[in-house]
Parts: structure tokens; sequence; C-alpha cells
């Protein structure tokens, strides 16, 4: 009676867990195209590499901060300026 409860009760717990796992076809039908399928198919990605090509190129880069910087910047701002030594309080000590 023990072994026949104890069953019972893991087919409970497990019982809602196989409910939420998905239902996955590992082996779907394989569905062969028709001719005019295929012409179709062959139709559609001609106008889409036509409209592919249609996009222009970009020209310029899109960089916001560009016509704020100058073009004589210091690359590396570290060699310029010593960093601060900062105490246990966070306060510069100077």
């Amino acid at each position: 009676m023990r072994m026949l409860s104890a069953a019972a009760v893991v087919m409970l717990l497990t019982a809602p867990a196989y409910a939420q796992t998905p239902n996955i076809n590992l082996m779907p039908e394989v569905t062969s195209r028709s001719p005019e399928e295929k012409e179709q198919d062959a139709i559609k990605e001609k106008a889409y590499k036509d409209s592919l090509r249609k996009i222009p190129d970009a020209k310029a880069s899109s960089d916001p901060w560009g016509a704020v910087r100058s073009a004589d910047a210091p690359k590396d701002s570290a060699k310029t300026a010593a960093p601060a030594k900062k105490s246990k309080t966070g306060s510069s000590s100077q």
C-alpha cells in the first residue's frame, strides 16, 4: 500500500510539470514546392535584390560630436593631466 501511495504522490507532483513542456515536432512534414511557387520566390528574390541596390551608400560618418571636437585635440588626456589622489573619504588630497 505504501508503494502505491508513493507512486500516486509522484504522479500527482509530476503531472503539472509535464503539462508545461512545449510540444515540439522534431520531424516536420516535408513540403515540396510547386514550379509556380518556385517562380514566385525567384521573382520576390529579384525584387528584393533590386531594392537593395537602390539604397544609397553612406557618405559621411554619423558622429554627432564631430563638429564640436577640434582636429588638434590630444588623443590621450591621461598623459597631460595627472590624476588626483583620493583619500578614504573620497575628497582629493591637495
